[in-house]
């Protein structure tokens, strides 16, 4: 065991951390109006890892995590789809760049529940992760990532038409 985790669990954690990251850069690209293709797959596959090993956990009954899994391998795959798939043509261009961003909000989302969850200086700030500064850290959140979504969608453009 490290850091009081099982193996599973440190493997859960560190997929969860480098698709976070590798999210994070992807988004950044997209600002640029860079695809990252390299980025972008390891994004891609280390989140859907993330959604799937969450769901290998023992089960005991339907929790806000499983919807929030269960959201994400959804968002995930319509990411995949128009990603490699359907190459970014026409609309899928724009749901590429929402849904991969969304399944990166998830990410963070997660990330932040756990952090409240697993420090001891910020659960002993909001114990039960429902009072005003939990509530205010994930709203800062969603307004960024919401900011952070329009901006990727207005400036990753379709590449220009290649002239022979």
């Amino acid at each position: 065991m490290v850091l009081g985790m099982s193996t599973f669990t440190l493997v859960h954690v560190v997929l969860s951390l480098i698709g976070i990251f590798s999210g994070f850069v992807v988004l950044f690209g997209l600002l640029a109006a860079k695809r990252l293709d390299g980025w972008t797959a390891l994004f891609l596959v280390t989140t859907v890892l993330t959604s799937v090993t969450g769901f290998l956990f023992p089960f005991h009954g339907i929790t806000p995590g499983i919807v929030v899994g269960c959201i994400s391998i959804v968002v995930l795959a319509i990411a995949i789809l128009a990603r490699y798939a359907l190459r970014l043509a026409g609309p899928w261009r724009p749901i590429y760049v929402v849904t991969a961003m969304l399944a990166e909000y998830l990410n963070v989302f997660v990330l932040v529940v756990q952090l409240f969850d697993k420090v001891p200086a910020l659960k002993a700030f909001d114990p039960t992760k429902s009072g005003p500064p939990f509530k205010a850290t994930q709203g800062i959140v969603l307004v960024l990532f919401i900011a952070l979504i329009i901006a990727v969608a207005i400036k990753f453009r379709p590449e220009p038409a290649r002239t022979a």
